[in-house]
């Protein structure tokens, strides 16, 4: 049976970035407007005032200190609170796409593949631009790949289910090399007038070479195991969707964009990450000890902190488990493979390490992997 590991992995990261005191401004601006138009509905008691924001209170509740974005000047005008990203027209790529092709280039080239020799394309992430055709099938265009392509959507675990999804293609024989590409436009769906998230989400893409060990580079990640779990909750929703426009009246309500209750996240998705890896390492036969590194979720420092001291039995060193999150914030799937991308490289052959995302669904998945070269 064909042994799927993990060739190379690509990053793109989009060229303006939000500091916390930049996005605090203009939330704080949006605010004080709202509160001056609302002054008598919140003296009569029938209204709330908007809270202010702080940077303290980000960096306090999340760790983020800034993020990426596709548009910053819409983010940051208090009369938009929204990016800007106009429409293209279907003979010109879409930005979903085009953001994969970067990534997915920087990933092919890492490993030295040619585009030709890849066999599928799924395209893993939390939001696509369209019902269809599928993002993954343009992105299969521009590239020059032959085969099949397809989309799928677990939301922030989509990245760790599309590896296990090629993983399972590669050991079936249906294919010798699959890129799984994760293009995510995070401020598109995110509430900037919400102070308790606004400061949540960032822009980037990221893609993974999934091939047979056989046609891998010398230097490789050896697939050592994967899991998947999904466990239904409406703790983290995003109610958009084709129907909207059956149900008007709905439309540009706050769950037509990412709303969550944190705390009941952090108090469920922490023990549900940290039994799940645990078993997972004992099925493989892995100790925590064994583990250089876990490459988590970026989706808040606190929840990271504890899955690790769970896991680990002691609080993990940033060496032990990296952070990307203060510098590109919450990116969905991404995230584990952005703190993939930027800190494996003084792996060892015969090292081992975790990529775990979890996130909406609830979602969870895990992959573990061996240096090899």
């Amino acid at each position: 049976m064909p042994s799927p590991v993990i060739s190379a992995t690509g990053l793109w990261t989009p060229p303006h970035s939000i500091s916390n005191e930049e996005l605090v401004a203009s939330y704080n601006a949006w605010a004080e407007n709202w509160n001056r138009e609302n002054e008598a509905e919140i003296k009569s008691g029938m209204t709330e005032p908007k809270p202010m924001s702080s940077v303290e209170f980000i960096e306090k509740a999340s760790g983020i200190k800034a993020r990426y974005v596709v548009d910053k000047d819409g983010v940051l005008d208090p009369d938009i609170m929204a990016p800007r990203i106009g429409e293209r027209p279907n003979e010109q790529i879409s930005i979903l796409a085009e953001m994969a092709v970067h990534a997915a280039r920087d990933a092919l080239k890492r490993a030295g593949r040619d585009a030709k020799d890849v066999d599928a394309v799924i395209c893993a992430a939390s939001n696509m631009q369209r019902a269809y055709p599928a993002m993954a099938i343009e992105v299969q265009e521009a590239l020059g790949i032959e085969g099949f392509a397809f989309d799928m959507n677990v939301a922030c675990s989509s990245a760790t289910f599309g590896i296990q999804t090629a993983a399972d293609f590669i050991r079936a024989g249906n294919a010798r090399s699959v890129l799984v590409v994760n293009p995510e436009i995070c401020s598109g769906h995110l509430n900037f007038t919400d102070r308790d998230s606004h400061f949540i989400f960032g822009d980037v893409a990221t893609a993974i070479l999934v091939e047979d060990e056989a046609m891998a580079p010398k230097a490789h990640w050896k697939i050592l195991g994967t899991k998947l779990k999904t466990q239904f909750s409406n703790n983290i929703r995003n109610n958009f969707g084709f129907l909207n426009r059956a149900a008007p009246e709905g439309i540009g309500a706050p769950d037509k964009l990412f709303v969550q209750e944190g705390r009941k996240v952090f108090k469920e998705v922490v023990p549900m990450v940290a039994e799940m890896i645990t078993e997972h390492s004992a099925e493989l036969g892995i100790p925590a000890a064994e583990l250089k590194r876990m490459w988590l979720h970026q989706a808040n420092a606190n929840m990271n902190r504890l899955i690790s001291s769970k896991v680990l039995g002691h609080e993990a060193s940033e060496a032990e488990s990296p952070t990307v999150l203060d510098t590109y914030a919450n990116t969905s799937s991404a995230g584990s493979i952005i703190a993939f991308h930027k800190h494996s490289a003084d792996f060892k052959p015969g090292e081992r390490g975790l990529i775990c995302s979890f996130g909406a669904g609830y979602s969870a998945g895990t992959v573990f992997v061996e240096k090899a070269g």
